[in-house]
């Protein structure tokens, strides 16, 4: 194995499963996989194969690498044969806590040598999951967002007993991966991204429910408005340079009165009830059916074009 590449296991083939997969093999690290459905295993692969060399073209990945990867790529028939020799294991499981701690005290001793073994959870912390292991040093959560082999974005939540060294680790080979990994100082449920996330979507509920606007065209005005400004520099910073020369804490105050008129109005519901969940299905149907295919092609290259974009402008 080539310099400065990780032997992975990734357990759990879902979406994010098979982008954290085609992620690493996109750059020749080699990669078993493993899943307790057969037929989920069995129909990723081909997936997990074709979203690493769709890198080729999005983001000007290394071919040689991609091969590489692609032809290291393989399928675990146990849990056990998966992790063997994985030195990083990646858990991508569903939510569910019980079936997560299961599967991390089978990795204590299924993956002997994995220095981290990382839960892809959202809402978990990493004590939590790791409440029946022994080596709990070795456990954090590393969140990703999607799709992960496109966007960069890592969330990582240390337990109160993670190896700091090993967290330095992580770090390193989530930056050798083209990650930017940031670090939480405390457990929030939902973690950073997902909470803000959670706090747009509800808004965005609200307006297209009130009937203010239709969802591709909120869908529109977030994604090329206020989306668009956070991907440059996020909420506070783009504050802070439209305050220019004036005074931050001047400028901060009126944004605050200004935002402060609003935020009575937004919406502060709890729960979506089961007919207002059928209208909002009904509504994303009728707006985006029979061209999921289409619109997703295009949504990785805009991401590809984005990132590149970004890229770039740290070299000038």
């Amino acid at each position: 194995m080539a310099a400065g590449q990780v032997r992975v296991a990734v357990v759990g083939l879902g979406d994010i499963g098979r982008g954290w997969a085609a992620l690493c093999a996109a750059h020749g690290w080699r990669v078993a996989v493993y899943d307790h459905e057969g037929r989920t295993q069995e129909a990723a692969l081909d997936e997990i194969q074709s979203r690493a060399r769709g890198m080729l073209a999005l983001v000007g990945a290394d071919a040689e690498a991609v091969e590489r990867g692609v032809a290291a790529l393989r399928p675990g028939r146990s849990l056990l044969q998966t992790c063997a020799d994985a030195e990083w294991v990646i858990e991508a499981v569903h939510e569910d806590l019980i079936a997560k701690q299961k599967l991390f005290e089978a990795l204590e001793s299924a993956a002997p040598k994995a220095r981290a073994v990382t839960s892809s959870s959202s809402t978990l912390q990493a004590a939590d999951v790791a409440a029946r292991c022994r080596r709990q040093d070795r456990v954090l959560v590393a969140n990703p967002q999607n799709p992960p082999e496109l966007i960069p974005l890592v969330e990582l939540l240390p337990g109160p007993t993670t190896d700091r060294a090993m967290l330095e680790l992580l770090k390193g080979w989530l930056r050798a991966l083209g990650r930017i990994p940031v670090t939480l100082k405390k457990p929030v449920r939902g973690n950073i991204a997902g909470r803000i996330a959670a706090a747009v979507w509800r808004e965005a509920i609200q307006l297209v429910l009130d009937g203010a606007i239709d969802v591709d065209d909120l869908d529109r005005a977030v994604s090329v408005g206020p989306a668009l400004g956070w991907a440059a520099a996020g909420p506070h910073l783009t504050y802070r340079l439209a305050a220019g020369k004036r005074t931050v804490a001047g400028f901060l105050q009126q944004v605050l009165r200004t935002h402060e008129e609003i935020w009575p109005d937004l919406a502060h519901w709890n729960h979506l009830e089961p007919e207002r969940q059928q209208q909002l299905i009904g509504m994303v149907e009728r707006a985006y059916h029979d061209h999921v295919d289409r619109i997703r092609a295009a949504r990785d290259r805009r991401l590809a074009a984005i990132l590149q974009g970004l890229e770039m402008s740290k070299r000038e």
